[in-house]
């Protein structure tokens, strides 16, 4: 293969993002190509490579850029079967937001700022894909957590897009930290940073500290890929504009941390301990988020909690040592969280609100957005895991890859021993993951039901409540959304609906995958051959089991909903708890509590799941207070303290000047005098 092929691809954005900041403002009308065309030229030339490339072929190049005194530094490609596939992945996910994005901020001032942030926010995840070298990887990881930062922050003029990039920022930099030891400690111990030698180095034993290294990582792991601890700033992300939302949250940012514990699996399968913490960790993950997500009103957050849970299904498929069951989950979610995300901007822009409980009383929505509500479907039909639906298929080879190791035959298709992978880590995967199956169904189908089908619009609609009017009252009650307050009106190319084309086509295009993908699993020719092995097909008690607690999920949540809202039309009292909910989108409070089946599932939950279950506050009262408060104590030391003997330095000198500039008269007799007086004292102490 032609080195010079996969080489353009992270290039071409990068240099497609240069010329968009050189050129975008000088002449807009170009910003939008300089956005697009380079992007989808990577994508498609993303394909070509892995097309070229086949199934169970590797593609190793480098060239050293510098020498350390160590550890080389090298330039290198690593290509195989799973790295392209992601690759495509990110290709086509990014392609359609810079296409969905040309609608959405049609209005915005700052676009060809943005536009060139995402195309290096591309760029960056191809350079993590494509390096064979840990310190170029590394380049690329901190490169999209600066892009990020200014992404998620892109309406700086609001409070919220503000704390929230810097939230991320600093989140994610923390989990940085460790990592880069991480790395240094695995380059010293294989004596190289280049991917293909520390695996082998890990693969003949010859890592002296793999658990501390294994744990390091994971640090940045849990940071970048938005695990427990680390979670927090993923939803609050949310503050940015939507198409990034579904760019970080499907093939860049959030995919990069399981992307690397995928490639460096084998390291890790040298530490017991260490798959038991990422075990536990993708558990704690999988079920929090998926409480919180059960709980929340705001669309865009409902998605970012449900995102922490799929990246929780990736990280336990690696912590029971299947690494084929993992990237297929993140293909397969990386499709369908995109469409996703997109047609909630679909929907938002039609809306003016982020709120479902105020999407809930807008007369026919779903008519105006039949796009979005049919690809909505799709997704979420997907994501809840039911066939034949790509959600399906890589849900089900996590269960699948649990189900073994919990058995003690971990899948781990010759990257390291079966005996490996604890069994514990398989028991905890495995009951998580099917708690989580249940959980996603019942917020899934909460998130459609109330959405779309809320009795509320169809009576708004009965009443005869203008289309138009309606929106503009809920958008002025609940507030406009944050990532889109410069005029989400109908689009004038296309009046009958509130879906412009280039928002609705990248919403077919995206439901391709999420409906086909996963039976390509099924081919033992094709997909599990890509990913190096392994089978991708379901058992027969995984296949049930998931599908079972998923089918109860929506029955669950259905049966809520149908219950909430049949108290609603008859106007029973409300829950006991009525007066300790606040008034949304001025509905009262009584119809916001009885249409809400969250409540009804969660019970005592809902409350503590709705505020994240409390976690900000405790890193807030454990971490922010006391930092503030010796940030203040500095604060007084310096200006009381410091500065005070500062002045009085000041004073003193000023004062012997004064006392100086009063002996200076003028007077040569006084002068004389002085100097006099001076000599006779001066002779008197002499001679006593």
């Amino acid at each position: 293969m032609n080195l010079a092929l996969p080489a353009l691809v992270p290039a071409l954005p990068a240099l497609g993002a240069a010329a968009t900041l050189a050129v975008g403002k000088k002449a807009p009308g170009l910003a939008r190509p300089l956005a697009i065309v380079p992007v989808a030229v990577s994508a498609v030339l993303a394909l070509v490579v892995a097309l070229q490339l086949g199934t169970g072929q590797v593609l190793d190049a480098a060239t050293r850029l510098t020498p350390t005194g160590g550890p080389d530094i090298a330039l290198a490609l690593h290509l195989d079967g799973f790295s392209s596939l992601i690759s495509v992945l990110v290709g086509l996910v990014a392609t359609c937001v810079q296409v969905y994005s040309t609608a959405y901020l049609r209005k915005d001032p700052r676009y060809p700022s943005y536009a060139a942030l995402v195309s290096l926010f591309t760029a960056a995840m191809f350079l993590v894909v494509y390096s064979g070298d840990l310190i170029v990887l590394l380049v690329g990881w901190e490169v999209m957590g600066i892009c990020s930062y200014f992404l998620i922050g892109h309406h700086w003029e609001t409070e919220d897009a503000r704390s929230a990039s810097l939230k991320a920022f600093l989140v994610t930099k923390l989990g940085d930290v460790p990592f880069l030891f991480g790395i240094f400690l695995l380059g010293a111990d294989a004596g190289s940073f280049r991917i293909p030698d520390v695996l082998a180095a890990a693969t003949d034993g010859r890592l002296g500290h793999p658990t501390l290294i294994a744990l390091l990582l994971l640090a940045g792991v849990a940071g970048k890929s938005a695990q427990f601890p680390l979670h927090t700033w993923l939803p609050d992300a949310m503050a940015g504009p939507t198409p990034v939302s579904a760019l970080i949250h499907a093939a860049t940012m959030v995919a990069a941390g399981i992307y690397l514990v995928a490639r460096l699996l084998p390291v890790f399968l040298l530490s017991g301990a260490a798959l038991v913490v990422l075990a536990v960790m993708a558990a704690v993950t999988m079920i929090g988020s998926a409480l919180c997500a059960l709980a929340q009103d705001d669309l865009k957050r409902v998605l970012a909690y449900s995102t922490v849970g799929q990246l929780g299904y990736m990280a336990g498929a690696l912590a029971t040592g299947d690494r084929e069951a993992s990237v297929f989950h993140l293909v397969s979610h990386g499709a369908f969280k995109a469409l996703l995300f997109l047609a909630a901007g679909v929907v938002i822009h039609a809306a003016h609100t982020n709120s479902i409980s105020a999407m809930s009383r807008i007369p026919g929505l779903r008519k105006r957005v039949p796009d979005a509500y049919w690809t909505m479907g799709i997704a979420l039909v997907a994501l809840v895991g039911l066939p034949p639906f790509s959600g399906f298929f890589s849900k089900e080879a996590v269960l699948t890859a649990a189900e073994h190791a919990a058995n003690g035959e971990a899948l781990t298709n010759g990257l390291g021993p079966a005996s490996a992978v604890p069994e514990a880590a398989g028991w905890i995967v495995l009951i998580s993951a099917g708690l989580t199956a249940l959980l996603t169904a019942a917020y899934a189908t909460r998130l459609f039901l109330v959405s779309f089908h809320s009795p509320q619009a169809a009576g708004a609609q009965a009443g005869g409540a203008s289309q138009a009017a309606v929106p503009q009252a809920v958008a002025s009650a609940a507030g406009h959304e944050a990532d889109a307050p410069y005029s989400p009106e109908l689009d004038e190319a296309d009046p009958a609906t509130a879906e412009p084309p280039a928002m609705r086509w990248p919403l077919w295009v995206l439901a391709i995958p999420t409906m086909g993908f996963g039976v390509a699993g099924l081919r033992s020719d094709w997909l599990p051959a890509l990913l190096d092995g392994g089978s991708l097909r379901p058992s027969a008690v995984t296949a049930v089991i998931g599908t079972g607690l998923a089918v109860v999920g929506v029955l669950a949540a259905y049966g809520a909903w149908r219950s909430a809202t049949a108290r609603l039309a008859t106007g029973r009292p409300a829950p006991a708890d009525a007066g300790r909910v606040p008034e949304q989108a001025g509905a009262p409070i009584a119809e916001v509590i009885v249409a809400d089946p969250g409540r009804t599932l969660l019970g005592p939950l809902f409350g503590p799941a709705r505020h994240g279950f409390g976690v900000d506050r405790l890193y807030h009262a454990l971490f922010v207070r006391p930092v503030t408060a010796a940030a203040r104590l500095v604060r007084f030391l310096d200006r009381e303290v410091v500065e005070t003997y500062v002045r009085g330095s000041g004073a003193g000198a000023n004062l012997l000047g004064r006392a100086v500039r009063l002996a200076q008269t003028g007077n040569a007799q006084t002068y004389l005098s002085a100097l006099l007086a001076g000599v006779v004292l001066l002779a008197v102490l002499v001679a006593v």
